[in-house]
């Protein structure tokens, strides 16, 4: 067991998007060719093709050097996410699978423990992040199964997941790179409200079966709703330690996609500076931005969006775009960074630099020190 290292008072962080859990936007090469829209699909209709090809990627899509590239410039923290299959079978069935009962590749729980390794070599620390439910919590690719949203309709969903948070609570608890464990990403939002909260209720005894408050931190999402859904929920000092979640994104309405740029940096720098304020006033638990990002752009996020989309920065020249973006991540930030911290959407992707931190940092539209 490893001694504890401090954990840093403020999260400056990123998220590892698309490396134990695919998204089809993220690793459009992964996809060619083929069907399938999530990594339950893309399992099922590669079957024994899957296994040497999900390695392959899991070895060179993220590696140690990102690690160390990351510390370099001052990032503190990572967000894992990872889908509820981290541990191999058994694991609920769902119809999506085909003719295999099992059709996910194993071996991603090792990929982790060496990821908290480097964490722990480079002074990382780490936010792992239940992803993927079964049945999927929210339709989304990065669910597990686009278009289904069956989580919550079924007990043995929700027993399976909260029995993969016990198990990842049990296997981290001793481990120093470890911050939190997020209970769930992005449940939709017509999920009933006391549904969410029993569920996270849940999943809190059994992440603090193993860890103590003192040492490990929990993380509960929005659930796209509004954060006085859950005033009073969670509070010292029957609940210790705990995250209040929040993900920031303005490309996905329709109002959204017809702003200029000149909206965009209201809503970000006046809109959510005004909404931090009130969260943190009423709420009066710590908040993470766990999700946000450059894109503007709906048509490159989703694949199968009907664009053109772009249109606070179609027609712009190359100087301006980048004016536009540096803008957009200083209001941003400038946001994020009076609640207790912020995970970039993510350190990697193939074809879309606004989503990609690393190149956000070499194209100057962040910045080169955090």
């Amino acid at each position: 067991m490893s001694q504890p290292t401090p954990h840093p008072a403020h999260l400056r962080g990123v998220n590892l998007g698309g490396w134990l859990l695919l998204e089809k936007w993220m690793t459009p090469s992964l996809f060619e060719g083929l069907q399938a829209t999530d990594e339950t699909t893309w399992c099922a209709e590669l079957g024994a093709a899957a296994p040497a090809r999900l390695r392959a990627h899991w070895e060179r899509f993220i590696t140690r050097d990102d690690f160390a590239w990351l510390a370099g410039v001052g990032v503190n923290a990572v967000r894992i996410p990872v889908g509820h299959w981290i541990f191999g079978p058994p694991y609920p069935y769902h119809e999506k699978y085909g003719a295999n009962r099992t059709p996910f590749v194993t071996g991603g729980i090792e990929v982790l423990d060496r990821a908290m390794d480097w964490a722990r070599e480079f002074g990382l620390c780490v936010v792992i992040d239940y992803h993927a439910a079964p049945g999927c919590q929210n339709g989304f690719d990065n669910g597990g199964i686009m278009g289904v949203v069956e989580w919550h309709t079924k007990p043995e969903y929700l027993e399976h997941s909260v029995q993969v948070l016990g198990r990842l609570a049990e296997r981290y608890a001793g481990h120093s790179a470890l911050y939190g464990i997020e209970f769930l990403n992005e449940p939709r939002w017509d999920i009933p409200t006391d549904l969410l909260k029993g569920f996270y209720l849940r999943a809190y005894a059994a992440v603090r079966a193993h860890c103590p408050a003192e040492r490990v931190a929990v993380v509960f999402h929005d659930g796209f709703r509004t954060h006085r859904e859950y005033l009073g929920f969670m509070q010292p000092p029957q609940h210790e330690n705990v995250l209040f979640d929040i993900h920031r994104y303005q490309c996905f309405s329709r109002e959204d996609l017809d702003m200029d740029i000149h909206g965009h940096l209201h809503k970000a720098g006046v809109l959510w500076g005004q909404e931090a304020s009130e969260i943190m006033a009423e709420l009066k638990l710590p908040t993470v931005v766990g999700e946000w990002s450059l894109g503007l752009n709906l048509e490159v996020v989703s694949l199968w969006a009907e664009g053109p989309y772009d249109h606070a920065l179609t027609g712009m020249g190359e100087f301006e775009r980048g004016l536009s973006y540096r803008a957009y991540a200083a209001a941003q930030l400038l946001t994020y960074e009076r609640y207790k911290g912020w995970f970039f959407w993510s350190y990697r992707t193939e074809t879309t630099p606004e989503w990609c931190f690393r190149e956000c940092v070499e194209r100057d539209w962040l910045p080169s020190k955090f």
